[in-house]
């Protein structure tokens, strides 16, 4: 079984910067993605950024040139550097693992979710 927890969510003013963090513990494959998701209310989950083992990463166009996603120095750990944060970019992130490397797909596994909300 596999257990992500993220950490790093908060309140922060528009133009500000967090940083989320989310480790994954568990069962785990050499190659594998880790991705950030966010939910607003009322809204679908929706991607905001992948990488895979290789580095190779992908954004939502909403959040390009703003926010940054990494791969820690400890296996399996995965950061989003948000920066010139929106009022719209208020919502539930999630850190989701798959267990290959293919960036487009949904994770096989959820953490709990973190909010991060932005005031105007």
């Amino acid at each position: 079984q596999v257990q992500l927890v993220e950490s790093g969510g908060g309140l922060v003013q528009a133009g500000g910067s967090l940083r989320l963090s989310c480790a994954a513990s568990g069962s785990i494959r050499s190659i594998n993605t880790m991705a950030w998701y966010r939910q607003a209310p009322g809204k679908q989950r929706t991607l905001v950024a992948t990488i895979n083992s290789a580095g190779s990463t992908n954004y939502a166009d909403s959040v390009k040139g703003r926010f940054t996603i990494s791969r820690g120095s400890a296996k399996n750990t995965v950061y989003l550097q948000m920066n010139s944060l929106k009022p719209e970019d208020t919502a539930v992130y999630y850190c989701g693992l798959r267990v290959d490397s293919n960036l487009g797909l949904i994770p096989n596994y959820w953490g709990q979710g973190t909010q991060v909300t932005v005031s105007s």
